[in-house]
């Protein structure tokens, strides 16, 4: 059997991806040492699966596993047969490492394990040159995460990314990034995506903008990141609607009893393409065409950085462009923003209505 150095890739980078999107969920010393101990136990099955000569029965897998982490740290646990067992189910899984582990038997419920391909190694990066300049760059932006406060155990996910693949990153300050260590709601991040990822119903403990607390059961579907906030999207099960969260205004959630209701009406990669920010309008709110005009030292940022992919110049001459959207609650915020350097000049409904929260803007300062 031979696995295609596509497939192995493929593998490779589903294990980098995972990692990253592990680095919004704390972690405590316990979770840090089982990461480290299935990393370590991992090295361990691949030098062993690739010894055909003399390939190990479960037993010896279990014995030379133990073996090696003991002479690291005496007090890691012997490893169990359901351990070792999900450890091999997941390194044949085919949408991971798909490795090719053949399992002969030598004996009455007897098997010696080994790969079938003598050149298969699930640490071997399949990698192009370019996918590894591309890896160290990210390596290299997690830095920046160092030092902030409950993400102690980065470090851990750096070194292993740098170990696994063989990469010497400079750990130098070179790039700031804008970022909130305030912002509520990342420690769920991780899991919400994986519930998401696993079609599991949550009951989901959500605290409104109106100051309301209820729980709902929630068919997780999609979440998205808008002006450094990340919002959760997913199919309230006894209304039968959408249902958008700011990740900061959740309580709690765990595991639903009621089934999951797939997604078969909402195309996410489309789904916010009329619109500015992640709130959807209501469905008599059109798309229309908004006419904007701005200042001789605005303009150019507008130009350089498009308010929407929808943005056309209109003329360039008294700085006018135009850009098409269902208005709602993030346009206008994102109007006013430039002020005094936005006009709108069309359609009248919502030049008005920029007009009043103004208007009512300096009632508040006058």
């Amino acid at each position: 059997m031979q696995i295609s150095p596509d497939s192995q890739r493929f593998g490779l980078i589903k294990l980098v991806v995972s990692e990253l999107i592990r680095i919004f969920a704390p972690r405590n010393k316990s979770h840090m040492a089982q990461t480290r101990n299935a990393q370590l136990r991992y090295r361990v099955l691949d030098r062993c699966f690739r010894n055909r000569v003399s390939p190990k029965t479960f037993e010896e897998l279990k014995k030379e596993i133990d073996r090696v982490l003991g002479d690291l740290d005496n007090n890691i646990p012997l490893i169990s047969d359901r351990t070792l067992r999900e450890d091999i189910r997941i390194m044949r899984d085919p949408s991971g490492f798909n490795a090719p582990i053949v399992a002969r038997k030598v004996g009455n419920d007897q098997f010696r394990y080994y790969y079938s391909d003598p050149k298969f190694s699930i640490f071997k990066t399949a990698l192009s040159e370019k996918d590894v300049d591309t890896l160290q760059s990210t390596i290299e932006m997690l830095g920046r995460y160092r030092g902030l406060p409950s993400t102690a155990w980065l470090e851990e996910i750096i070194s292993s990314l740098e170990l696994r693949f063989d990469l010497k990153v400079s750990h130098k300050q070179l790039v700031a990034f804008e970022q909130n260590t305030e912002l509520k709601g990342l420690e769920h991040l991780a899991a919400l995506i994986d519930a998401t990822m696993k079609e599991q119903t949550l009951d989901i403990t959500y605290h409104s903008y109106r100051g309301n607390e209820n729980t709902y059961a929630i068919s997780p579907y999609y979440m998205k990141q808008y002006n450094g906030r990340w919002f959760f999207f997913g199919l309230d099960n006894a209304k039968n609607r959408l249902m958008n969260m700011a990740l900061d205004r959740i309580v709690s959630f765990k595991s639903s009893e009621e089934a999951f209701v797939p997604n078969c009406t909402i195309d996410f990669d489309t789904y916010f393409d009329d619109i500015i920010g992640v709130t959807i309008p209501d469905a008599d709110v059109k798309k229309e065409a908004i006419v904007l005009r701005f200042s001789e030292d605005r303009y150019p940022y507008v130009v350089s950085k498009p308010i929407h992919p929808s943005q056309k110049i209109i003329d360039p001459e008294s700085h006018t462009i135009s850009i098409s959207v269902r208005p709602n609650r993030e346009l206008y915020q994102h109007l006013l923003s430039f002020t005094p350097d936005v006009e709108v000049v069309s359609p009248e409904w919502i030049r008005k209505a920029v007009a009043e929260r103004l208007k009512a803007s300096l009632e508040k300062h006058f």
